[in-house]
């Protein structure tokens, strides 16, 4: 089943209202569902765009992309001519967006784009003058019992040692504003690390529960052993991120 033409074509003055980045490595069995389901999932938040970054895919997942894009005018291939990782992925794909307001999430078919225009919804409700980050958490997982074990021992770390107020930072579904996130320092593995970095930056946190399904087809990218590793070596960095910045609670010109 072919997916109906996303709208409207990015050579139009008009801007989105919505620009959602997919991170992708090695998906090409995916792409196509995941487009599917976006585009029925934003049909009510026209115009807005998608933005498909391949990271150095060594199979057919950019050619695949670029072949939906034919007949996709609002579909976007961005590729890295080498895996550079899903953070750089991410940064590739928001800097080049065009709407205000980023959706992130994964391209394996976890992630149910029916949950994002709530989550954009909560966002731009959202009272006070900095924007929220608002973070999708995942109440019922479909991975691997190994898998589950492993996310619920790294969310306890990070919460004994951030105290971030997000239960579930892995999961790929958030929403906040493009220049907040432009703003935050760039370091690979920082999406793992939102709530508190967006919260040392005076932003509010809001979490939604989302759904979980099952990976549509393929196998995931990581171990839980390399996860963790890397993992520990990026929150002592968060760490010290926060201890290192400093930021006006008010800014005037005279």
């Amino acid at each position: 089943m072919e997916a109906a033409p996303l709208h409207p074509d990015p050579r139009s003055p008009a801007q989105p209202r919505l620009s959602v980045v997919v991170a992708v490595f090695n998906e090409a069995e995916n792409v196509h569902a995941v487009l599917d389901e976006l585009t029925v999932a934003l049909d009510r938040l026209q115009p807005f765009e998608v933005l498909f970054v391949d990271d150095g895919s060594t199979d057919a997942s950019a050619e695949r992309i670029a072949a939906l894009a034919k007949d996709h005018h609002s579909l976007r291939l961005l590729r890295h001519d080498r895996r550079c990782g899903k953070t750089a992925a991410l940064r590739t794909g928001i800097a080049a967006a065009r709407a205000d307001w980023i959706a992130t999430m994964d391209g394996d078919g976890q992630n149910d784009p029916a949950d994002i225009p709530e989550m954009l919804a909560l966002g731009l409700a959202a009272p006070g003058a900095a924007a929220p980050l608002v973070a999708g958490v995942r109440v019922r997982r479909h991975d691997a019992l190994s898998r589950r074990i492993a996310t619920r021992f790294a969310n306890g770390l990070r919460q004994a040692v951030l105290a971030d107020g997000c239960p579930d930072t892995g999961c790929g579904l958030k929403a906040f504003r493009r220049d907040d996130f432009l703003r935050l320092p760039a370091f690979e593995g920082m999406h793992r690390f939102l709530p508190a970095l967006f919260q040392a930056y005076g932003h509010p946190l809001l979490c939604k529960t989302v759904q979980h399904r099952a990976r549509l087809r393929g196998q995931s990218k990581y171990t839980n052993l390399g996860r963790a590793l890397v993992g520990i070596g990026d929150m002592l960095g968060v760490i010290w991120l926060r201890r290192r910045t400093t930021l006006p609670h008010k800014v005037t010109e005279s």
